[in-house]
């Protein structure tokens, strides 16, 4: 039976990726920042008691990272998935609003945290058959596709992050693990509002196959959830 790592799993995509994850058998360690208020993963998890298992973690907080990773170190885990992020508020004023303290805040969760996520977990998805980390990123940090401007902080921390996995790249193919960064779509979600062109349904369907056909040979890819490949 195959293993997924899922943070950011209470609601949107995440919680779809749970869901979807579980429908097809696979053991899904879902991570919420408050497991007693995620009344949608209890639901779920309640459905599949023998596949889903909530475990709490802010990605912001290191020493919570560090201690899943204790909690979890005899696994071996098939699929991470860097789901967790946010959009700053100050990101909606545009320029000559941004706000410091919700920037640092944006590189914690959006950059920092997938790092430090494959940094504690690399040993446990190395002895995996699957040996996969996905990050969500967004094509709003995507250089070469910005042409509306704005959105400093959000921009920046997935722009960042899509370094990070490429040097995960380079750095986890001893281990033989692939590292590969997904665009979800602008999907209708809590982040993405109702306006948005896409169910989460769809998104994490297409990201699944997506994440099907992976190869070695396609780490360090930015992928939509279309498999169509973004430039950097």
């Amino acid at each position: 039976m195959r293993t997924t790592l899922i943070t950011g799993a209470n609601r949107g995509i995440g919680l779809e990726f749970v869901r979807q994850y579980a429908v097809d058998g696979w053991r899904v360690l879902a991570c919420s920042r408050h497991p007693e208020k995620s009344a949608a993963l209890n639901k779920l998890a309640a459905q599949y008691p023998e596949l889903i298992k909530i475990h709490a973690l802010d990605v912001a907080e290191p020493a919570q990272i560090a201690r899943l990773g204790q909690a979890l170190a005899n696994e071996a885990i098939d699929l991470l998935i860097n789901n967790a992020g946010i959009y700053p508020d100050s990101d909606k004023s545009g320029f000559g609003h941004t706000d410091d303290g919700e920037w640092l805040q944006a590189f914690r969760i959006n950059t920092m945290a997938p790092l430090k996520m494959a940094e504690t977990f690399a040993t446990q998805i190395s002895r995996s058959k699957q040996k996969t980390i996905v990050t969500i990123t967004s094509k709003m940090g995507s250089i070469a596709d910005n042409s509306s401007g704005g959105s400093y902080l959000y921009r920046s921390s997935k722009a960042a992050v899509n370094m990070v996995v490429k040097s995960l790249t380079i750095d986890l193919k001893p281990l033989g693990i692939t590292t590969v960064v997904c665009h979800p779509g602008w999907v209708q979600t809590d982040m993405g509002g109702s306006n948005a062109l896409i169910s989460a349904t769809e998104s994490v369907s297409g990201i699944r196959q997506v994440i099907s056909r992976l190869t070695m040979e396609d780490s360090g890819k930015f992928f939509g959830y279309d498999g169509e490949v973004i430039p950097w």
